[in-house]
């Protein structure tokens, strides 16, 4: 049997509320990298580096499959859910 790894689900945000999903087996270490500019022009160039919504799955199979819906989404939809867990868009790294 073999043990599944923990995967998270994020959604960073810029000061301006452009959105980006990405996908992570550690969180901190990933907030560390968007707000280093290292994972690619699209974060640092929109400055999105505010971890806004997070969510943990068992394993990463899981987490790339719900990473692909939300990506999907409408930018409404993914308001309301950043807003159902954050309702002030606070930095959720900060608690990591």
């Amino acid at each position: 049997m073999t043990m599944s790894r923990r995967c998270f689900v994020y959604i960073l945000a810029s000061p301006s509320r452009t959105l980006y999903v990405g996908i992570t087996n550690d969180l901190a270490r990933r907030m560390q990298a968007h707000r280093d500019g290292r994972p690619g022009a699209f974060t640092a160039k929109y400055h999105i580096g505010r971890l806004v919504y997070f969510e943990e799955h068992d394993g990463p199979i899981a987490a790339s499959a719900r990473e692909k819906e939300v990506k999907r989404w409408r930018r409404t939809k993914k308001i309301k859910l950043i807003e159902s867990m954050n309702p002030k868009w606070t930095d959720l790294a900060e608690q990591l």
